[in-house]
């Protein structure tokens, strides 16, 4: 079994399971030794203007769909790498107990 991965996916932002409102290429490395690791960066790189609407987003929600070219899904969390390089941080999502009912829902995998 590999201890890692490397290649497209693209991250979706659901405001509920019908409606996404942003889907954005990504190459992630994904690396697996004590524990799940993945990074990411977007590609092609955001325009300003996509970039402003991510951050939007992020503010809102970090909670993406990690969707694989290959047609797998992974619920995660997304954090900004702090250092203006521009990559991601992306952990696989644990859904917690805490939130309020009717909170947002993303799509279901597949």
């Amino acid at each position: 079994m590999p201890d890692h991965h490397e290649g497209t996916a693209t991250i979706e932002w659901w405001a509920n399971s019908s409606t996404c409102l942003a889907r954005l290429g990504v190459y992630v490395t994904i690396r697996a030794a004590h524990e799940w690791t993945c990074e990411a960066r977007f590609t092609p790189a955001l325009s300003p203007e996509d970039q402003e609407g991510f951050d939007f987003l992020m503010e809102l929600d970090p909670l993406f769909t990690l969707r694989f070219d290959e047609g797998g899904t992974l619920l995660v969390d997304v954090v900004a790498v702090p250092d203006d390089s521009g990559r991601l941080s992306l952990t696989a999502h644990e859904p917690a107990n805490d939130r309020p009912a009717g909170s947002r829902r993303v799509a279901p995998p597949g």
